[in-house]
């Protein structure tokens, strides 16, 4: 694993991004690199329908395996408009090479909920790039006489620490 950041390939499939202003984050400090909705004409997602998959226009070659890139919803879509990810946050791992595709998902009731319009070139989502760290495990058989966590935490089952 590197330690410093990662050259990331960026290839442009879709030639308007350079025309909405990609690529850029949102501000100096941001985490998330910006995602458009490289749509041809604009997709309304109804309450509780299916997800819809939604090309971003790019493909990133990530390469160092020390390294994945992370797609989350856009906090204010998903909060105000209930616009989330239809797998809850995308992975890109080091070797995926492929076309990055939203899904995209309405999570309003039905009846009480509106429907989301997606205009475009919107920005729908956010890249967010990460260190990976995979740990070397100690592989512990079932029946062990160590079965007890050595913190004692867990001895009840999930859930039982309960609340104060």
């Amino acid at each position: 694993m590197s330690d410093s950041s990662p050259k990331v390939g960026l290839h442009i499939l879709d030639s308007r991004l350079t025309g909405w202003g990609f690529p850029r984050w949102g501000s100096a400090a941001a985490a998330g690199l910006d995602l458009h909705a490289c749509l041809e004409t604009p997709l309304l997602l109804e309450p509780q329908a299916p997800p819809a998959l939604i090309p971003a226009g790019v493909s990133v070659r990530i390469a160092d395996p020390g390294w994945c890139g992370l797609v989350f919803a856009r906090s204010g879509l998903g909060h105000r408009d209930g616009l989330v990810l239809g797998n809850g946050t995308g992975v890109i791992d080091a070797d995926y090479e492929g076309p990055l595709m939203i899904s995209a998902w309405n999570r309003n009731p039905p009846g009480r909920g509106a429907a989301i319009r997606i205009e475009p070139g919107e920005r729908i989502a956010q890249l967010v790039f990460t260190r990976i760290l995979r740990p070397d495990f100690e592989i512990r058989e079932a029946g062990a006489t160590s079965d007890a966590p050595a913190s004692g935490r867990g001895q009840g089952g999930f859930g039982s620490t309960g609340r104060l």
